[in-house]
């Protein structure tokens, strides 16, 4: 006997009705988990760091973000505790999202995400900076003062340059937008060493000689530069182009599943702007708009 299969339309809301089961359990887990990350006073903020990672943290809090966070527990009211793991793949997964059973989260926030990121839930930002092209005085960029500058050099000159760069960054499509790939010198951007750390390539790279020039992310560049007494080096920022996105706007990221945390976020983001800008202005953080235009001091 042939066996009856049931009707499109018998199938379709037998569907519909698991469907809208799984869909109300999904919700109620996470009411009830948003509850429970929102009920109850925190004790302390507990923040997720990268250990070695200056301008931004390190573990004796000199860190823009250990600032800031700081600035963040004084208007709370509570300590800031750091709970510290290298910046590399995994790092929301061993960090904001680690929990043991039994355990609470060692961390409750990333006080520094690019808008966009995916791996957690992002507050509104509150900076934006750019990429920018770091060079010393040597083979004659000292008279260097822009982007057009640069680019006008005297083309042996500029064939004569090393231009250190990291791997997977703006700045290799920037140098083959520019004819300029044979001049790029590759760096890793996330170095299974947590002992290195991004800025060396203007600490130890441009400015020891190594290279002529770097193009790296603005807040590193102003960082590492304002600290380079032995050699003066310059910073020249780099504006987005067709095909190549410099400008980012940098925000705080915080788990899925707790608004009320995230408003109270976003709120001392708010009130603690002017605080906030000075911080970054203090570490040389190059500040830009949206349409990445240097903003007015």
């Amino acid at each position: 006997m042939k066996r009856t299969l049931p009707s499109d339309s018998t199938s379709a809301g037998r569907r519909a009705r698991i469907a809208r089961r799984i869909v109300a359990v999904l919700a109620a887990a996470l009411a009830c988990h948003a509850a429970t990350a929102d009920d109850g006073p925190r004790k302390a903020l507990r923040v997720c760091q990268d250990p070695n990672n200056l301008p931004f943290s390190n573990t004796k809090g000199e860190g823009i973000e250990n600032r800031i966070a700081e600035l963040f527990g004084k208007e709370l009211g509570l300590p800031v505790t750091y709970y510290s793991f290298p910046q590399r793949m995994g790092f929301v997964r061993n960090t904001l999202r680690y929990k043991l059973p039994g355990q609470d989260y060692p961390c409750d926030i990333i006080m520094g995400v690019p808008v966009g990121f995916e791996q957690a839930d992002v507050t509104k930002p509150y900076y934006r900076s750019t990429y920018a092209l770091v060079v010393s005085n040597s083979k004659g960029l000292d008279k260097v003062d822009s982007i057009e500058a640069f680019l006008r050099l005297d083309p042996a000159v500029l064939k004569s340059l090393k231009i250190g760069v990291f791997d997977r960054s703006p700045a290799s499509a920037w140098l083959d937008r520019h004819g300029l790939v044979d001049q790029g010198v590759p760096y890793l951007m996330l170095s299974p060493d947590p002992d290195q750390y991004p800025g060396e390539l203007i600490e130890r790279e441009l400015a020891a000689g190594k290279i002529d020039a770097a193009i790296v992310w603005g807040p590193i560049a102003g960082f590492y530069a304002k600290r380079a007494t032995a050699r003066p080096l310059k910073v020249i920022l780099l504006k987005s182009e067709p095909g190549v996105k410099f400008d980012y706007a940098m925000a705080m990221g915080v788990r899925r599943g707790e608004p009320q945390w995230k408003q109270q976020i976003e709120s001392l983001i708010e009130r603690k702007q002017p605080e906030i800008e000075a911080i970054l202005r203090d570490y040389g953080v190059p500040l830009v708009d949206a349409q990445g235009n240097p903003l007015a001091r």
